[in-house]
């Protein structure tokens, strides 16, 4: 749970490999793409120009290296061939990276061409949210306080915070102790300590907060199939606050 300085060190080379995984997705048109060729896209920018190796391939007896959630889908979407991405959509690709060891894991929600502004909202909103947990981590606070500052701010919105999956801790092994709900009360929970590190990964929901998973087991949907936007990053508690391991470039 508590990483030294030098696990630190090699988490931080992670995340920055997996931030650029994600600059380079920010160059592409995804539009009439495939979300296998997604998948496959990234796996080679991984493994060919990163030497570095997709964490989720085989995790759990998953056989690729991301999960690609289009508009209604919540998390875990499985890469498929005849699953386009189209102008208007939104998709969430949430992406890990093992380097040296140690495994960063992130996700962005994707605004693919013309999108109608209700559901550029949410996607901002469920973007804000990851920041307002972010914003609460630092030695001695507690758990309680990300998941309140989340939920918080998406049902100031209008929107639902999904309770059945949230972050976790991540270092040598993918899903670490502890669970990082997205909901909360202040103050309460495991209360946090320099070298900690986790992921925050807000799920908002346009409509209600329940979910169902598909026949495939993987893919999580809305039960009301309206929209749901996801965003994740790996971070770490540090002396005087929060490092965001997985930070690409433009600060997103």
């Amino acid at each position: 749970m508590v990483k030294t300085p030098d696990e630190l060190a090699l988490m931080r080379i992670s995340g920055k490999l997996l931030a650029s995984v994600f600059e380079m997705l920010d160059r592409q048109n995804l539009a009439g793409m495939s979300t296998m060729a997604v998948n496959d896209l990234v796996e080679r920018y991984i493994v060919m120009d990163l030497a570095a190796r997709p964490a989720s391939k085989g995790q759990y007896g998953f056989q690729y290296v991301l999960n690609c959630s289009i508009n209604h889908v919540v998390c875990h979407g499985v890469p498929d061939p005849n699953a386009i991405i189209r102008d208007g959509d939104i998709i969430n690709l949430d992406i890990t990276l093992e380097k040296n060891g140690f495994i960063a894991d992130s996700s962005k929600t994707y605004i693919v061409g013309t999108v109608p502004p209700a559901a550029r909202r949410l996607v901002r909103v469920a973007q804000e949210a990851m920041w307002k947990g972010i914003k609460q981590v630092r030695p001695g606070a507690h758990l309680g306080d990300i998941g309140y500052a989340i939920e918080r701010h998406a049902k100031q919105n209008g929107y639902s915070v999904v309770r059945e999956y949230g972050g976790h801790g991540i270092g040598r092994e993918m899903h670490e102790e502890p669970s990082i709900l997205n909901f909360g009360r202040p103050g309460t929970g495991l209360k946090l300590r320099e070298g900690m590190t986790f992921t925050i990964e807000p799920m908002i929901n346009q409509g209600s907060r329940m979910v169902a998973t598909e026949d495939d087991g993987w893919t999580v949907v809305t039960k009301d199939r309206r929209l749901s936007a996801q965003f994740e990053h790996t971070v770490a508690v540090t002396s005087d606050g929060v490092e965001v391991l997985t930070l690409r470039g433009d600060g997103s």
